[in-house]
């Protein structure tokens, strides 16, 4: 048996690589970006006008004329209008394209107008003004050809609006894994059937399998039976067609766990069997020679999204390019644990005044006891090696909500 520091590291020692995909860039939210996201022209790509009024010659203001012949009304998105004299001024929008022969943009707030006869004038009610003022310079902010995102940043909204503005209409990202999610046992039943006195629902799988939706990976969900040549014929079959596999149940001593058997069979190398730990203590993990891993958590539902949260979430993201920081909460109500094993310890969370995380234990019933679940907002994972887990100290935080990670 091996502790949770060494079943961790063995874990994010085992390194994958799915490829990468073109997707539509719509459809890249939340995605790794796979590639180094270049200007195709300048940033801005011409002098745009950052206020509405009137564009003119900067040497024309300079000399102290304030008063010009509004010569035309130029909107953005059409092409420049050109300063017949200075004498003239050109009424402008933000947005549009400088007005050539102007190098100075004067704000609605700073004007008046006027007709005489039937010409538009304008007059300048200010005393000092910059050359380009108002005016966003060409290339100012980024050159062609410029770096403007790096690969392996976590692609927002922000990424989005960069892309399309360099035309990007598709985005090359790191793939996922097709994820194949195995719950083993006969006593049980789908959802959405009436169980026996002696059989239950399944929940581990269904609960794994809505957590890689919402991270968008693609999995597909196995119930197989306690008998060993299905198991094993199954098994070797997913193994075949899945980049990783997640199985539930058949991992401990009992006379139907026949899992590690035959996953040895399939030559399926172990890499550990039994983490110092409650719960999940059971806990499998190996790999095969294709570079396939498989997690074997043990059956018990806390155990089993104990294991999936603290364990396989971690290293999926790392191999998919995030870089997810560990995170830490402040214990407010101490524990005492004596068995020297590593406590994952099911807590209610809340933000304190200093915004930092502090919880509250929420015990619950044992491994067994999937309700507590939900009085219950994440694990905390104190470390063994002391009996009493005095408040005010901070451990390691594995919340159960996972959109952040998205």
């Amino acid at each position: 048996m091996i502790s949770v520091v060494e079943a961790k590291n063995i874990v994010q020692s085992q390194q994958a690589n799915w490829g990468i995909v073109k997707v539509a860039l719509e459809e890249s939210m939340g995605e790794v970006l796979a590639e180094d996201i270049k200007a195709d022209r300048d940033f801005p790509p011409f002098d745009r006008v950052t206020m509405d009024g009137i564009a003119l010659s900067f040497d024309a203001f300079d000399k102290g004329k304030r008063e010009f012949k509004v010569q035309e009304v130029q909107l953005a998105g059409v092409p420049a209008a050109s300063l017949k004299s200075n004498e003239n001024a050109i009424e402008i929008m933000t947005g549009a394209i400088l007005s050539e022969g102007c190098d100075l943009i004067i704000r609605y707030e700073d004007l008046e107008f006027y007709e005489e006869g039937d010409e538009k004038w304008v007059k300048i009610n200010l005393d000092e003004a910059d050359r380009w003022k108002n005016v966003h310079r060409q290339g100012s902010d980024q050159n062609k050809g410029e770096l403007l995102i790096a690969k392996e940043v976590v692609i927002t909204a922000a990424e989005v609006a960069i892309m399309a503005t360099v035309g990007h209409h598709e985005v090359r990202i790191n793939n996922k894994p097709k994820v194949a999610i195995v719950s083993t046992g006969d006593e049980l039943v789908d959802v959405d059937k009436v169980p026996l006195p002696h059989q239950i629902r399944k929940s581990n799988s269904i609960a794994i399998q809505t957590s890689l939706n919402q991270l968008r990976v693609p999995n597909q969900c196995f119930h197989l039976l306690d008998d060993k040549e299905e198991l094993r014929g199954k098994i070797a079959t997913i193994l075949n067609d899945f980049d990783v596999v997640l199985l539930s149940g058949g991992v401990s001593k009992g006379k139907a766990d026949f899992l590690p058997e035959i996953l040895e069979e399939l030559e399926v190398e172990k890499l550990f069997h039994k983490v110092a730990q409650r719960p999940g203590k059971p806990f499998w993990f190996g790999a095969n020679q294709s570079g396939k891993q498989v997690f074997a958590f043990p059956g018990n539902p806390i155990s089993t999204y104990m294991c999936f949260r603290a364990f396989f979430i971690p290293w999926l993201m790392q191999n998919l390019g995030r870089k997810v920081e560990l995170r830490t909460a402040i214990l407010r109500e101490a524990v005492t644990f004596k068995p020297d094993l590593g406590y994952f310890i099911q807590v209610r969370s809340e933000i304190g005044r200093d915004g930092l995380i502090e919880v509250y234990p929420e015990t619950g019933n044992g491994s067994g006891d999937l309700a507590n679940l939900a009085k219950s907002h994440a694990f905390l994972f104190l470390p063994p090696g002391q009996q009493l887990y005095e408040s005010g100290n901070s451990y390691e935080y594995y919340s159960f909500d996972i959109s952040n990670l998205a």
